[in-house]
């Protein structure tokens, strides 16, 4: 038989970093949205654990262990006392190294596909400590809609959210390690007083009442500044989208994927014709949130 499963991309519109701690993580205060920009994760028993890939930017996706599916089966597995004997097939949509947690996503779909496809019964918090232990954006990847992250940001708090949210996303010509936008980020703090990240009312506020615009003047990023210290030409694609009408323009996550804020469809269209007119840019892709997250959309029989 095989399982498939989807799974959503996330922006973060709040993204509050703290100083370094002696672990080298950061505290964070991370409000997730999930949005419809979607991976699909096919899992199908074979000899041995397998990855494959497809889609945009699949070359740049690693086909062994390290991946993040590949490490969600070999945790379920060892959970479980089995072996990992599956072929994983990501279907790619989400950027690849874009700051919108596509490689979490992958890790989040493989694990609720193999729990399908083994039939483990994981509880949800089962498969959560897993995704916590995988990395600090798999269990947003697996619960999707909206949600607080503190601490690295695996641990998750559901927010309401009072209607639909608008997006509009350009993918850069390249991509950004996260963890080097971090070391940038402590580069660019030493010496300062970093505050504790804490949520912004005003913004968990604009995401329950659905209000675009309170969100869009809520919005922020700590981690923004260093992704443009580490990829100037960012601050163009900002600003090409904020002239076309965009509510708020901010680097999604570590980036380097922009995020446009919008009030309706008709406004995205505007925005996205004038990014990708702009040369700023290598592709553009419209989205809404929040969206549900990782979920079987097929399973058939053997």
């Amino acid at each position: 038989m095989s399982v498939t499963v989807r799974v959503p991309a996330k922006v973060n519109v709040q993204l509050a970093v703290g100083p370094a701690r002696p672990d080298g993580f950061h505290d964070l205060a991370n409000v997730f949205l999930a949005v419809s920009l979607y991976d699909e994760v096919t899992v199908t028993p074979a000899d041995e654990l397998r990855v494959t890939c497809e889609g945009p930017d699949a070359d740049l996706v690693p086909l062994d262990r390290t991946n993040l599916a590949a490490r969600a089966a070999i945790a379920l597995a060892e959970r479980y006392g089995r072996g990992p004997d599956v072929h994983v097939h990501i279907a790619k949509d989400i950027p690849v190294a874009g700051g919108m947690a596509g490689g979490s996503a992958d890790g989040a779909a493989a694990l609720v596909a193999c729990d399908a496809l083994w039939e483990t019964g994981s509880s949800r918090d089962e498969l959560l400590d897993i995704c916590a232990e995988l990395g600090s954006d798999v269990p947003f990847s697996l619960v999707g809609g909206a949600a607080l992250g503190i601490g690295r940001g695996e641990q998750l708090t559901p927010l309401e959210v009072g209607g639909a949210f608008h997006w509009v996303f350009a993918m850069a010509e390249r991509g950004l390690s996260t963890p080097a936008v971090f070391r940038e980020f402590d580069r660019l703090g030493e010496g300062t007083d970093i505050p504790d990240p804490v949520a912004s009312q005003e913004l968990l506020a604009a995401l329950a009442k659905g209000d675009p615009d309170a969100l869009a003047a809520a919005v922020s990023n700590d981690l923004q500044p260093a992704a443009l210290s580490l990829y100037p030409d960012l601050a163009g694609t900002l600003a090409t989208g904020r002239a076309a009408g965009a509510l708020a323009a901010l680097v999604s996550g570590s980036g380097p994927t922009t995020a446009f804020l919008v009030r309706d469809p008709e406004s995205a269209s505007a925005v996205a014709e004038a990014l990708r007119s702009s040369g700023t840019c290598r592709a553009v892709r419209g989205a809404s949130g929040p969206a549900p997250g990782a979920g079987v959309v097929q399973a058939t029989g053997a």
